[in-house]
């Protein structure tokens, strides 16, 4: 499966009637999947759906959102590459060595393009921020997670995982680099633990919400998800692919600003070494 505006490898597995898999719940398994097209707005949002399941008691390694230089190549880092250059969100599902903090555990990094992601200590001298979110795995409700991103001034990660009309802040810090132009991406990877990390639905925004704002979203059901979410008015065009039951959009939004939307439409199923 093709297209001019993502790719994904490793091990995703694209099931169009139901998610994407970033990795399954089976050993030793990485996955990625990325934009081909930048990210250029200044300000934006991204609210994603996702859902980490599996087997047993034990479970890891985790999943990753990214927001960087690099793109669509797996490595060591929760299925991507290390010394990433850009911003990187951790949903860490197993703990190696970081006495205090429970697991799983949210956090992000910003890369430089030189430092390495510590994964012996679970990445604790390079979190700008982070939070414990026990129970984001297996969770009853779908789980999801908003990202709000304002140039030299805020980033905000909230996370939805104990009801459906609860959103929990997980962290909010001052300004924060990144880079001018970056991709949009996730990964994910197991070890000797596993599981499945799922990829449910990806929604961006650009925050100018007065001015050239736009909204990207498939809602094909009408199902009014997003009730009480102020709605930005929409801005370029769009382009879409039908997978059957996901649709993944691409709109253009003034001056070079992509975001990029896969949704499921049917009825909802359902570490490192």
């Amino acid at each position: 499966m093709q297209s001019r505006w993502f790719e994904f490898g490793g091990d995703t597995i694209v099931r169009a009637d139901k998610y994407i898999r970033l990795a399954s719940d089976l050993q030793s398994r990485i996955g990625w999947i990325f934009s081909k097209v930048p990210l250029t707005a200044t300000n934006w949002e991204i609210e994603f759906e996702f859902k980490i399941h599996g087997k047993g008691n034990l479970h890891g390694d985790g999943m990753a959102l990214w927001i960087t230089k690099q793109r669509a190549t797996g490595g060591p880092i929760f299925g991507s590459v290390d010394k990433f250059e850009g911003l990187g969100i951790f949903f860490d599902t197993y703990k190696n060595n970081r006495p205090g903090v429970t697991f799983p555990y949210v956090m992000a990094m910003v890369g430089d393009g030189q430092t390495s992601y510590d994964k012996n200590t679970d990445g604790k001298d390079q979190e700008l921020a982070g939070c414990s979110a026990r129970g984001i795995r297996g969770a009853a409700i779908p789980t999801k997670a908003r990202l709000t991103y304002f140039q030299d001034q805020s980033l905000k990660l909230e996370l939805r995982y104990k009801a459906e009309d609860e959103w929990t802040l997980c962290f909010e810090t001052g300004a924060v680099a990144i880079p001018s132009v970056a991709y949009l991406g996730f990964s994910a990877e197991t070890g000797e633990l596993s599981d499945n990390f799922d990829i449910i639905s990806v929604e961006t925004k650009n925050m100018y919400t007065t001015v050239a704002s736009s909204e990207t979203k498939v809602d094909a059901s009408s199902s009014g998800k997003n009730k009480g979410r102020p709605k930005a008015r929409r801005a370029g065009r769009g382009w879409g692919w039908f997978f059957v039951k996901i649709v993944l959009v691409v709109i253009a939004i003034g001056g070079g600003y992509v975001g990029w939307t896969m949704y499921k439409t049917s009825k909802r199923h359902s570490r490192f070494d």
